[in-house]
């Protein structure tokens, strides 16, 4: 099922499912934070692999003719847990409510997809914070789950799994957890602004 782009309440930008024409845009998007070490940098051939996992904000109609403003991914990684990738958003439109209107979509498409919990690695502690995300220590599956994680050629699942070979890339990012049914106020504020 595709959901449709949604213009944003007091917005001038919508939300929805990214194609193959916007990873350019991803790709300036991701670039401008790696190259402050905030997001880790991946290969636009990856970006185009996993492009069915990202969502993107555009101005204008939604109809691809607008400007990419921000762009995020989820990506699960077991039958109860996803992670949120590569949320980043212009800086121009940073404090404009983009984060939180693709944080948002992706949390829904999470739990539509019957997921129960979303991992992210951050150094945007508050803004995850707002949005019902809690640090967590270690790696919250059991051994019979993680064992089969280390089986993933994914980077994402070596760095959700703390594992020694990503730990350079990842100093200094907090690991938090979202466990969804729990609404945070962003959330239930944004769905009474949308009905």
């Amino acid at each position: 099922m595709t959901m449709p782009a949604e213009i944003e309440p007091d917005q001038h930008f919508r939300v929805r499912r990214a194609r193959t024409a916007d990873v350019r845009h991803i790709r300036g998007l991701l670039d401008g934070y790696a190259a402050r070490r905030i997001l880790l940098s991946k290969e636009t051939v990856t970006l185009y692999e996993d492009i069915q996992e990202f969502w993107v904000a555009e101005t204008g109609a939604g109809d691809g003719s607008g400007t990419v403003i921000g762009c995020g991914a989820l990506h699960v990684m077991w039958e109860d847990l996803a992670e949120v990738r590569t949320l980043a958003v212009g800086t121009e439109w940073r404090g404009h409510g983009v984060g939180h209107a693709l944080l948002s979509r992706l949390l829904r498409v999470a739990e539509e997809l019957g997921v129960a919990r979303v991992f992210c690695l951050t150094f945007e502690v508050d803004f995850f914070a707002r949005h019902g995300f809690e640090r967590v220590e270690g790696t919250p599956v059991d051994t019979d789950v993680y064992a089969q994680l280390l089986r993933s050629a994914d980077e994402g699942v070596a760095e959700f799994l703390d594992l020694d070979r990503v730990k350079p890339n990842t100093l200094g990012n907090v690991r938090m957890l979202r466990r969804l049914g729990t609404t945070s106020q962003n959330d239930r504020a944004g769905s009474r602004q949308a009905n």
